[in-house]
C-alpha cells in the first residue's frame, strides 16, 4: 500500500499491462472461487455457515432483479451476484498490508463498466427483443440519436469513475494516516477509517451492481411494462 498509485507494468506483444492490477485481480478471483467451493461443497436443506451467507446474498439480488426487471431477468441473477461478490472482495483487498484493490485502477473499473452497461446490456436486449432493441436509439424521434449515444457513453464513464475514485481515495487516506503516525502502534489511528472503508467497499459494490441492473432492466424485459 505504500506504493499506491505506482503501477508495475509489463510488455506483452507490444501491449502494456499493469502487473500488480493483474495479480490482485487473480487473487480476488481465487478468493471468490474458494468462497463458492466452501458454500456449495456440503449443501443442506437447512443452510448453515458459508451456504447460509451465500444464499442470503443470492436472495438479496434475486429480489432486486425481480423488483427492477421482473421474472424475465431471473436468469441474470448469477451474473449480478458474481459481480457484487467480486467488487466487494476487490474493494476490501487494498485494506490488507502490501496489497491494493484492483478497483483502484481505472482500467479495471472502466472495463467492467463497459462490459456491464454496454456489452451485456445490448446482448440481452438483442436476445430478448431482437433488432427492435435498437429502436431506443431514435426515441422519441430520430434526431435524438445524438443525445441517446451521449447517454450510452456517459453510463460506463459514470460507473467507472465513481467506483475508482472512492476506492482510490480511501486507500490514499489510510496510507497518509499510517505515514503521519510512525511506530508499532501506527495502526490504531487508522482503525476507524479501515472499518469505514470496509463499509464503503460494500456500498460501492452494491451501487455499481444496482446501477448495472437499472441500465440493463429495459433491455431484459421481453415487453415494456
Amino acid at each position: 500500500m505504500d506504493k499506491i498509485g505506482v503501477r508495475e507494468v509489463i510488455e506483452i506483444g507490444g501491449h502494456t499491462f499493469n502487473e500488480h492490477t493483474i495479480l490482485m485481480t487473480w487473487i480476488t478471483m481465487a478468493i471468490i472461487i474458494l468462497v463458492a467451493i466452501l458454500a456449495t461443497r456440503n449443501l443442506k436443506e437447512v443452510p448453515t455457515g458459508w451456504q447460509n451467507a451465500m444464499e442470503a446474498v443470492a436472495d438479496l439480488w434475486e429480489t432486486q432483479v425481480k423488483a427492477l426487471i421482473g421474472e424475465d431477468g431471473v436468469f441474470l441473477v448469477p451474473l449480478f451476484l458474481t459481480l457484487f461478490l467480486y467488487l466487494m472482495v476487490a474493494n476490501w483487498l487494498g485494506l490488507c498490508p502490501g496489497m491494493e484493490s484492483p478497483t483502484n485502477d481505472i482500467n479495471t473499473t472502466l472495463g467492467m463498466a463497459i462490459f456491464m452497461s454496454f456489452f451485456v446490456n445490448h446482448a440481452v436486449g438483442l436476445m430478448k427483443q431482437g433488432a427492435g432493441h435498437l429502436h431506443h436509439f431514435i426515441e422519441p424521434f430520430a434526431p435524438f440519436i445524438i443525445v441517446n449515444l451521449i447517454e450510452e457513453l456517459s453510463r460506463p464513464a459514470s460507473l467507472a469513475f465513481r467506483l475508482f475514485g472512492n476506492i482510490l481515495a480511501g486507500e490514499v487516506l489510510i496510507v497518509i494516516i499510517l505515514e503521519l503516525v510512525p511506530g508499532v502502534i501506527n495502526w490504531l489511528p487508522s482503525t476507524p477509517w479501515i472499518l469505514f472503508s470496509l463499509f464503503v467497499g460494500v456500498i460501492q459494490a452494491y451501487i455499481f451492481t444496482m446501477l448495472s441492473i437499472t441500465y440493463i432492466a429495459p433491455s431484459a424485459r421481453t415487453h415494456e411494462e
